[in-house]
């Protein structure tokens, strides 16, 4: 990712932190810094390592996870169930809600991309589907498994 491309990004990072009364602070904007320069989802552990390699300090186990835990909370960033692990979101500062989040995740790679939030899917129908199956919605996100281009052809 460029400079500039990620100035802006933590730009509107910020004005969508300002929005929800919160302030991106210096450690969080640096672990979404990381999370925009990933290629891959991270887990909480190799944030941390990432953090002292980029940043040369330590980010203590809790304060990670409190960090994600916020970025979650203002939809800076996604946590995917099936891998445990986190990425930036891909429409930080859209302006649109992310009610459904669709992510492609590889399962050799890693690589994860979210889909555009103008999907037809509609929450509402799918919680009123959830609920009348007996059934409570817990996570409303849409994963994926898939295989990569780049992982497709590295096997052929």
């Amino acid at each position: 990712m460029k400079i500039k491309q990620l100035h802006s990004l933590l730009k509107l990072a910020e004005q969508v932190c300002l929005k929800q009364n919160s302030r991106l602070t210096q450690k969080r904007r640096e672990v979404l810094t990381l999370l925009l320069h990933a290629d891959k989802a991270l887990s909480a552990y190799e944030l941390m390592d990432l953090f002292k390699v980029h940043f040369n300090k330590v980010l203590l186990t809790m304060t990670a996870y409190r960090t994600l835990e916020f970025l979650e909370s203002v939809q800076l960033a996604h946590k995917l169930n099936i891998a445990n692990k986190y990425i930036a979101c891909a429409h930080i500062g859209c302006g649109v809600a992310h009610e459904l989040p669709h992510f492609l995740i590889c399962q050799q790679c890693l690589r994860v991309d979210e889909l555009s939030n103008e999907l037809p899917n509609n929450l509402s129908d799918i919680t009123n589907k959830v609920e009348q199956t007996g059934y409570q919605l817990f996570s409303p996100q849409i994963e994926l498994n898939c295989i990569c281009k780049t992982c497709l052809s590295a096997e052929n």
